[in-house]
Parts: structure tokens; C-alpha cells; sequence
């Protein structure tokens, strides 16, 4: 927020407006609707803002009017030219453009430490195997006759003193209309609106929520389907939807540096790097693809199944009941389960687990290369923080001195450093409170769950509580009933989370009042991802690692509160449960996800268009006003997308080891997520206002977060949910002593049970013995119900799993990342030699300004010489 003041003691007083303001001038509409500029022709458009005229709003009138006329006269006098335009479909709007002249252009652009070309880059690296496979790939590019590949330049921070220096161009082109539509954001959100007393209050920002203005916005540069009629427009966002945003164009890939002109590096490196994660994910989807079909082919051949479908073997098998009221089962009615769990659960898996734990690297690090790259070829390798302006939210809160600790400089800050210490408090306190809100809801829900499990299995256990559900009497159970109304419920609380959370955690960020925007956005994205990752992964976390892991034994089983008998897996396991959460919330997330960002904005745009142009008139509406009824992108905009898809690579990274067919949905989704983007972005959205960024933000840490933290998952996924490691220890140390005389997975599963008197029930049921999936000795044996030395063999087992495995996996990592530098040798010569011709032409240039400086003073020292010789050759002569 700009400064804060109480304004309802003077809202509505009069404000006398100072003497001598510029008053926007307005003109009548030159039915030009493709026209990118002035009525005069020459002037371009640069921004737009909108406002309604307060002949509807007598109330606020005088205040609304004096406020914008003074924000207005602010603009022209600091160099901007407004012209103001009435609506064609709605007489209450007017729409006034603004244009930021070439001296203003020269000015800011040296504020805003835009790069120009200095030189073309004359050695371009040529790759001599991309024609070879040019027949092929050229089917997959987009069309190089629409969309020309530009020169490639080297550049150099703009300076006016040194405008020689540059490559001599039109003034028209210089500065590309996206930089022009920085240039005038700046000055947009920087132009006071009123002054009271010492209080300046300035920035469009706040105009726009106090609805002095409706809408404030660059311009397309055409209608996206239909080529502008005007011969110097680039229609560069008709070249996009063309050639990117149709969904026809799925297996293109994306033409980057068209994005990155038309919207501004910072959409330009998300679309950049989804792209690229796209593209990794293919190798994983192959052989996650591959682990399935391995699975799915031996289902039918695993010894261990077979046992448990077996009538002679699981179905002579009694089960011990999973609730105080539940019923008896027989083994072999998992046989369905155990098959399908086959599928997931083999050593294909652990293979598929460790190549997954090699491939996050290898795509991290390929990144960082990728990302270099851009960084030299969009400008942005030296976009540091001291370049980047500070926002005028932080400029207008500067009231205490501090000293640069670097420039030496005294300057103003908005705190002191015990200030700055108190809002961080502040902010990690808020954070925490909230997640700990989330864990004490997952906690209720659970409680939940176990209550209404123990109140049905009672009522559906009496035939005449349900007479209504007699026909649904079989498929109404106490644990698809508690599951579907718990899940109800989690969703509802996940939703309500996510909305409230969203407006603390802006105000949290706002309140630490970050310098510059990309201190702002890291800062928000640290806060929203925590409570986001708390959100979203508590439930796998809680099926893959609590659920099922303390329930005690048949006789003494775990109770929470006294009453509630803990939650053990499903009779096919807890892997088979993490299984189908994965694939629900991935694939129902994802067809949502789509379907909310392609029916929504279409929805308020065909709603907001129709009341617009609700008017008889049947003029077509200039390029300005079609905008206007186009929808925001607001500035959480790009953060939803980027939080979707690093919780989608958490679903793919974390649990892969329960769930290989992640990688291969996380591609298709992504395919369809670009185009998506994409056609969302092109057509239903107004223009984004173009922004510098050097790379992905907060994102890449949080990426290498998650990476870290998946091969400690994975492998603990392996170890105590999977049942890999039971079977390998059978396999290798106990087969051979059940007396089967060679190593086999045959009696793995009356290994894998104990046996339980039913006498020792309370009360007692049948004195029959029945059996549990546990490693314990039998009933009667000196150490009843206690751990067998079975047991310890597994867990010393999954043990020395973790620490092996974890000690690879990240031994692996270090020497891939060790190995694979982060700048290629090729973009890291690029650089040396910009670095170098750079300061060859701004070296010359100066040496050409000292010596014209230095030329009139020479050639009189040399005139005063040749006077002082010839006097000295007449008075000799004489």
C-alpha cells in the first residue's frame, strides 16, 4: 500500500486544485478502431487509463474530479502527453492515452537501466548437427516467415550522453513498445494525486482502489485473430495465437523470444522454463511408463499374489477384524487389491525411485545452463538488485537516515533495524500460526474420521437402522461413508485455508514493506508456498507415514483420546491408499485446474462485454476499449501459475516410488497447460504489463528444496509403506530356512502374518486362532505378542535401505552438480567477448569526445604559434 492515512475526516471536503494545471485535452473518436495512436497519427499509444465520468456519481463528484485532474496535470508535467477519448458503447467512460515522448523515452530508459544494441554479434555459434535434422525439426518449429528470427546484438545499459554509441535507428524503433509501457508505468506509479500539509500521496495504484480510475493498462497491438489494417503495426499478438496460443499448435515448441519482446522477460522465463520442465519430463514419463508395464506384465506371475488369490492358501486365511466392530475377512478377498497393488509395488520401483532421484538433478542443473543462456540472451545477466528501481510503496514510507553500508551514502529507509527485526517477527509469527491452523484441522478431521467410522460401523452393523439404504446396503460402508464425507470436508477446509490465508500473507508482505518488486514477490512466494505445501501434501504425508504405523496389536490396540481406535491401512495396504490419493489429486487438480482457467475468463469476458456493449450503437470499438473489456492480470497472476506447477513437481518428486505414471500425467498435463496459458494470456486477458526478471525467483530454491527432500521421501516410501524390503529379506535370509531348500518368494505371505487367540478378546469372541499382518511371536510362546527376531531383520534391513540409499542418492547428486557447470563454456565466451567489445565502443566514443573537445584548443595553440614565429621572422629581418 502506498502511505497510509486516515482520510474519512476530509473524504469528501473541498480541495481547492493549485493554479496553473495542464488539463488533459479531449478529442472526438476518428473511427479508426485498428489505430495504435493519436488522432494527430504520429503520437503512439503507450498506456491507457479509464475512468468514469462524474456526471454519474454527483456524491463524490467535486473530490473523484479534483484528484484525477491534479494526477493528470502531474503526468504532463513531468513529460508524459495525454489525449482523452469518450466511449463508443457506454457514455460514462472515457478512456485517456498516454504517449511518452522520445525526450522522456531517453530520459528513463536510462533510469530504468534498459539495454540497447551497440553492435551485431558477428559470431553467432553455428550448430553444424541441427541441419542435418533441419527436414525434420523444421515441422516442429513455429513459422520462421512469420515469425523472423532477430539480430543478434550486443548491448549495453542506455546513456544519453553517449547516444552515438549505440546502432543508429529509427526513433520510432529504438525503444519497443513494451519498454515504452514500462517506461510510463514508472512515471504512473510514482506521480503524486494530492498534497496535504508535508504528506505527498502519489501512484496510480492507489487511485485504482479508491475507483478514481476504473482500469489502467498497456495495449494490444491487434485483435488476436485478425491482422491489424495498420501497416506499422508489428501484430505481434496475432503472431502469437497464430503460432503459439492455437491449441493445433500443441507440438510446436514456443517461439521465446516473441514472448519475451511482446510480454517482458518475466513471462518470457515461466514459459521458458515450463517448457523445459516439459520437455525433462518426457525422459522420465518413458521409463515410468516403462515401470508400469513391467508391473502390469508380472501382476499375474508374482509368487506372493498368487498366494494371497490362492483358495487353498488366502482362503483358508482369517483375518483379524481392522475395528472393535468389524467383522472376520478372509485373506484372499484382497485378491483384486493385490494384484493391482503388484503393479506399483516391485523392484522396478526402486530402480524407477533412484533414477528419478538422478533425473531432478540432471534437470535443476540443465536449467541453471538453460537459464544462463537467457539470461545473456535477453539482457538480463547484469539485473541486480541495486539496477532494479525501489517500489513506491517502499519510497514513500522512507522517513528514517540509515548508512549504506556500501555506497557510504547516507539515505532514507521506512525502519530502524530493531523496526525491521519487529515486522519480520511479525510476519514468521502469522506464518506459523497458520500452518499450525492447517496440522490442527488435518488432526480434527482425523479425530473426524475415526468417530464417524466407530458411530456406522454400529448402526450399519443393525439391520434396522438403514431400512431406507437396503438397496445400497452393499456398497454403503463405514469406510467409503467415512471416506467420502471426510474428504468433503478436507476439501471445503482446504478451500476456506487457501482464501483467507491468501489475504494474510499479502498483508503480511506488505506490511515488511520489501525495496523492489522482486524482493516483494520472493517474500510472498516463501510465505504462500509453506502454507501451500502444508495444505496440499499433509494428507499423502499422513497415509504414506502415520496412517496404520501405530495400532498396536489384536487385544491392545492403539487408542486416540481414550476412545477412538487408531486408523490402521487398507486391507491391500497403505501403499495401494497413497496410490490412489496421487492419482485423484493429481488428475482431478489438473482437469479443474484447465477448466477454471479456460471457462472462467471466457465466462466474465463474454458477461462483462455484453453489459458494456449494452448501447444501440453499432460502431466498432477502438483497440483501447476492446482491451477494456478484456480481464486484469493481476499481480498474483504468474504466482499461481508457477505454485501449480511446483506442486504438481512435488507430487512428481516426492511419492514417485508409490505412483510411476506421475511423470507421464504431469507431461500431458503440461502440454495442455502451455497451450492453455497461453490462449488465456492472447486472448482473454488484457496486456500484461512487461517486466524485467533474471530468472525464476524464489522458485529455484524451493525447486532444490524439494529435490533434497524427495530422496529422504522416496526412500523412506521404499522402506516402511512398500513391502519391497519384507520380500527381499524373505527372499534372501528366511526362504532358505522355511526349509524350501533355495531362495523363493514362496511363504512369503504366512511369513508376513501372525497368529492371535481369539480368546484374548474382551470380550472373547471364538477360541480360534486367527491371523494379523504383523512379526510377532505366536500365542503361548514365553514372549507372546512381542517382536519377533523376524522383525528386527526387516527393520535393520529398511534401516541400512534409507542410509545407503539416501547416501547415494545425494553422493549422485554432489557429483552432478559438481560436474555440470551452470554456464556453459559457450554462453560464458559470449559473455567475455560483449564484456570486451562493450567497453571497446564506449572507449572509442570517449577518446572521439575528448579529442573534438580537445581539437578547437589545439588548432588555436597552433594558430598562436605560427603568429609567434612569423613576428619573430620580422623583427629579424628588420
Amino acid at each position: 500500500m502506498y502511505k497510509v492515512m486516515e482520510e474519512d475526516s476530509y473524504e469528501f471536503q473541498d480541495v481547492d486544485l493549485p493554479e496553473g494545471l495542464c488539463f488533459c485535452p479531449q478529442v472526438d473518436y476518428n473511427n479508426q478502431p485498428d489505430s495504435l495512436f493519436f488522432n494527430d497519427g504520429v503520437r503512439s499509444v503507450d498506456f491507457i487509463l479509464v475512468y468514469e465520468d462524474e456526471e454519474t456519481k454527483p456524491f463524490d463528484k467535486k473530490y473523484t474530479f479534483k484528484r484525477r485532474k491534479y494526477f493528470e496535470s502531474c503526468l504532463m508535467q513531468m513529460g508524459l502527453e495525454l489525449e482523452a477519448t469518450q466511449s463508443v458503447h457506454k457514455d460514462n467512460l472515457v478512456y485517456v492515452k498516454v504517449h511518452v515522448p522520445w525526450e522522456v523515452q531517453c530520459t528513463y530508459a536510462e533510469v530504468l537501466h534498459i539495454k540497447i544494441p551497440i553492435a551485431v554479434n558477428e559470431h553467432t555459434v553455428q550448430y553444424s548437427i541441427g541441419n542435418l535434422f533441419d527436414c525434420i525439426t523444421k515441422h516442429f518449429k513455429p513459422n520462421e516467415k512469420l515469425i523472423k528470427k532477430e539480430a543478434d546484438c550486443y548491448t549495453a545499459p542506455y546513456q544519453k550522453e553517449r547516444h552515438e554509441c549505440f546502432l543508429k535507428m529509427n526513433k520510432e524503433k529504438y525503444f519497443t513498445p513494451s519498454m515504452r509501457s514500462r517506461m510510463a508505468n514508472f512515471i504512473l506509479c510514482r506521480a503524486p494525486y494530492e498534497i496535504r500539509g508535508n504528506v505527498k500521496k502519489f501512484g496510480i495504484t492507489k487511485l485504482l482502489r479508491s475507483g478514481v480510475y476504473k482500469a489502467a493498462y498497456p495495449l494490444h497491438d491487434c485483435r488476436f485473430n485478425v491482422k491489424s489494417t495498420v501497416e506499422s503495426c508489428p501484430n505481434e499478438r496475432y503472431l502469437l495465437y497464430k503460432e503459439w496460443a492455437h491449441p493445433k499448435n500443441f507440438y510446436k515448441t514456443q517461439p521465446l523470444d516473441l514472448i519475451r519482446k511482446y510480454y517482458g522477460e518475466k513471462i518470457g522465463i515461466y514459459f521458458a522454463w515450463l517448457g523445459f520442465y516439459t520437455k525433462m519430463l518426457a525422459f522420465a514419463s518413458v521409463v515410468g511408463l516403462a515401470c508400469f508395464f513391467y508391473g502390469y506384465h508380472i501382476q499375474e506371475k508374482s509368487t506372493w499374489s498368487k498366494e494371497v488369490c490362492d483358495p487353498d492358501i488366502g482362503g483358508k486365511i482369517v483375518m483379524c477384524p481392522q475395528c472393535d466392530l468389524c467383522n472376520y475377512w478372509i485373506l484372499n478377498s484382497t485378491c483384486d487389491t493385490s494384484k493391482t497393488l503388484t503393479i506399483f509395488d516391485h523392484f522396478g520401483t526402486l530402480v524407477f525411485a533412484v533414477f528419478m532421484a538422478v533425473w531432478v538433478t540432471v534437470f535443476l542443473e540443465f536449467w541453471k545452463r538453460y537459464q544462463s543462456q537467457l539470461e545473456f540472451e535477453w539482457d538480463t545477466v547484469e539485473f541486480l538488485e541495486q539496477q532494479e528501481p525501489s517500489r513506491p510503496e517502499y519510497d514513500a514510507e522512507c522517513v528514517h537516515d540509515r548508512i549504506n553500508s556500501v555506497t557510504g551514502v547516507k539515505e532514507k529507509v521506512p525502519f530502524t533495524f530493531y523496526g525491521r527485526c519487529f515486522r519480520l517477527s511479525i510476519g514468521i509469527g502469522t506464518v506459523l500460526f497458520w500452518i499450525m491452523l492447517i496440522v490442527a484441522s488435518i488432526v480434527a478431521i482425523i479425530i473426524y474420521r475415526l468417530a464417524v467410522f466407530f458411530s456406522l460401523s454400529i448402526k450399519l452393523k443393525n439391520p434396522g437402522n438403514f431400512t431406507t439404504l437396503e438397496p445400497l446396503k452393499e456398497y454403503v460402508t463405514p469406510q467409503m461413508a467415512t471416506s467420502v464425507t471426510a474428504g468433503l470436508i478436507n476439501f471445503v477446509v482446504i478451500m476456506i485455508l487457501n482464501t483467507l490465508y491468501e489475504r494474510v500473507a499479502i498483508w503480511i508482505t506488505d506490511y515488511e514493506i520489501p525495496r523492489t518488486r522482486t524482493d516483494y514477490e520472493n517474500s510472498l512466494t516463501l510465505k504462500m508456498f509453506l502454507f501451500q505445501f502444508v495444505n496440499y501434501y499433509s494428507s499423502c504425508f499422513y497415509i504414506a507415514f502415520v496412517k496404520g504405523k501405530i495400532v498396536g496389536h489384536p487385544g491392545q490396540p492403539v487408542y486416540i483420546l481414550g476412545k477412538y481406535r487408531n486408523e490402521e491401512c487398507d486391507p491391500g495396504g497403505c501403499l495401494i491408499e497413497l496410490t490412489t490419493q496421487l492419482a485423484i489429486i493429481m488428475g482431478g487438480k489438473a482437469i479443474w485446474n484447465n477448466i477454471q482457467e479456460v471457462l472462467l475468463p471466457w465466462l466474465k469476458n463474454l458477461i462483462f462485454r455484453y453489459c458494456t456493449r449494452a448501447s444501440d450503437k453499432k460502431v466498432e470499438p477502438p483497440r483501447w476499449e476492446q482491451d477494456f473489456e478484456l480481464q486484469p492480470f493481476t499481480k498474483l497472476g504468474l504466482f499461481y501459475e508457477y505454485l501449480e506447477m511446483v506442486i504438481q513437481f512435488g507430487f512428481v518428486t516426492l511419492f514417485v516410488a508409490s505412483f510411476p505414471l506421475a511423470p507421464f500425467l504431469a507431461l500431458v498435463n503440461n502440454v495442455i497447460e502451455i497451450r492453455v496459458d497461453a490462449w488465456k494470456m492472447t486472448t482473454q486477458f488484457q496486456r500484461i504489463l512487461p517486466e524485467k526478471a533474471q530468472d525464476i525467483g524464489a522458485w529455484q530454491p524451493i525447486l532444490q528444496s524439494i529435490a533434497i527432500l524427495a530422496v529422504a521421501t522416496n526412500a523412506m516410501l521404499i522402506a516402511f509403506t512398500s513391502d519391497i524390503i519384507p520380500r527381499m529379506v524373505y527372499y534372501w535370509s528366511f526362504s532358505v530356512e522355511e526349509g524350501y531348500g533355495n531362495h523363493t518368494m514362496s511363504g512369503f505371505i504366512n511369513s508376513s502374518l501372525s497368529y492371535f487367540n481369539t480368546s484374548n478378546f474382551s470380550p472373547a469372541t471364538v477360541t480360534d486362532a486367527v491371523e494379523y499382518r504383523d512379526f510377532r511371536f505366536p500365542p503361548g510362546h514365553p514372549r507372546q505378542y512381542q517382536y519377533n527376531m523376524h522383525y528386527w531383520h526387516v527393520i535393520a534391513a529398511k534401516m541400512a535401505f534409507i542410509i545407503v540409499v539416501e547416501h547415494v542418492a545425494y553422493l549422485t547428486k554432489f557429483i552432478l552438480a559438481s560436474v555440470i557447470p551452470d554456464v556453459s563454456y559457450t554462453t560464458r565466451e559470449q559473455l567475455k567477448r560483449e564484456k570486451y567489445l562493450t567497453q571497446v565502443i564506449l572507449h572509442e566514443v570517449n577518446l572521439n569526445l575528448v579529442s573534438k573537445r580537445l581539437k578547437p584548443a589545439v588548432h588555436d595553440m597552433s594558430s598562436h604559434m605560427a603568429r609567434n614565429i612569423d613576428n619573430e621572422l620580422e623583427l629579424s629581418e628588420y
